[in-house]
């Protein structure tokens, strides 16, 4: 009877550690464009500063990368099981982390600067999964274009968008939509945009889903992704 090979942990090594930090994969988070994987935390510190994959370079998501992003439970499972001891190490590193920085969590550091989402619901959705960036909300593509008419007052300020297409929740508003083109656009915070789709001005609190139902399938289902025109404000007062 022929005799079982045994293999060792580091026959495995390269499907289990992450190419960034060369570490066991701690959290195993994918990106879902291209399927490499790698230390949660080392992908989303990756992705605080850019949205192409660091593997292959695929550009993952023109605005919110991290929208791109799954937990691989079961990779985690088998990491786990096959390097003794891990699971208890990381666990207690954890515990000691957070004894550590006890006092910064009670308020002693200054806030930390956050970074700006397409979706105001993005900040309350992480609170609630303990800062969890994976998402599983329905998306939607849309094209922000920019609505020019000739001799409109701000015109000049308000430009078209250097990517114009994107992805995002369908729970976002419009009125968050505004905040995002001011960001992009370089405009105040306090600057009047008009947001519209087919030639109608749409409501601050409209959500994309609401439009896409209400507004946008009007224009039958061949019509993706959906178009938002914007332009400033106009005072018919």
């Amino acid at each position: 009877m022929a005799t079982q090979r045994r293999h060792l942990v580091r026959d495995f090594n390269r499907y289990i550690t992450c190419s960034m930090c060369h570490g066991y994969l701690i959290k195993p988070t994918a990106v879902t464009e291209c399927l490499h994987t790698f230390c949660k935390s080392c992908i989303v510190q990756h992705f605080e500063e850019s949205n192409e994959c660091p593997e292959c370079g695929i550009q993952v998501h023109e605005t919110n990368p991290l929208e791109m992003l799954r937990l691989d439970k079961t990779l985690e499972e088998i990491i786990f099981k096959l390097v003794p001891g891990l699971r208890e190490k990381e666990e207690q590193q954890e515990i000691d982390f957070w004894r550590k920085n006890k006092s910064k969590a009670n308020g002693e550091e200054g806030p930390r600067p956050k970074k700006i989402r397409i979706s105001e619901e993005d900040d309350e959705q992480d609170d609630r999964r303990g800062g969890d960036y994976h998402r599983s909300d329905p998306q939607i593509a849309i094209c922000l274009d920019c609505l020019r008419n000739n001799g409109q007052s701000g015109e000049s300020i308000v430009k078209g968008l250097m990517k114009k297409f994107i992805r995002c929740s369908t729970r976002v508003t419009v009125g968050t939509i505004k905040k995002f083109l001011c960001v992009k656009l370089k405009l105040p915070s306090s600057y009047e945009l008009d947001v519209l789709c087919n030639g109608e001005i749409m409501g601050k609190d409209h959500t994309l889903e609401f439009i896409y139902r209400t507004r946008w399938r009007l224009q039958g289902d061949s019509a993706y992704p959906m178009v938002l025109e914007y332009r400033p404000r106009i005072d018919f007062g």
